[in-house]
């Protein structure tokens, strides 16, 4: 299935700048910034700079570089926002949401961080 990716979304500007955002950390191939709807005390986006639309368009296109950039990009954040279990965090939940099913409200691939408080189920099931 092809991917195509709409450079005009909401992650495209502000990685040309059009748009600010609260940056976490930057690095070559992947940006976090905090979300402006906050569901948890830490809630925070990271994206890949790449034009990928979920994260099965990234792991089958993206580079080894980006892959593995995005990769510790996300543990340098729960790092940074010391949530990680073991160095005394209480963990984070990971979430990245995928087409119209998974409600993916932004076509480019981005991991949802949050954290600072107990998240709840994993899922809650509706009929």
């Amino acid at each position: 299935m092809p991917y195509i990716y709409d450079d005009q979304n909401i992650f495209a500007k502000i990685l040309r700048g059009e748009i600010p955002c609260n940056k976490v950390l930057e690095t070559e191939h992947s940006l976090a910034f905090t979300d402006i709807a906050p569901k948890a005390p830490h809630h925070v986006l990271v994206i890949p700079k790449g034009p990928y639309v979920c994260h099965d368009h990234f792991a089958t296109a993206a580079s080894e570089a980006e892959i593995v950039d995005f990769t510790r990009a996300i543990g340098q954040v729960c790092a940074k926002l010391g949530v990680t279990p073991g160095a005394d965090g209480n963990g984070y939940r990971l979430i990245s949401n995928t087409g119209n099913d998974g409600v993916q409200e932004v076509p480019h691939l981005h991991m949802h961080i949050l954290a600072g408080r107990n998240i709840g189920p994993m899922v809650m099931i509706r009929d």
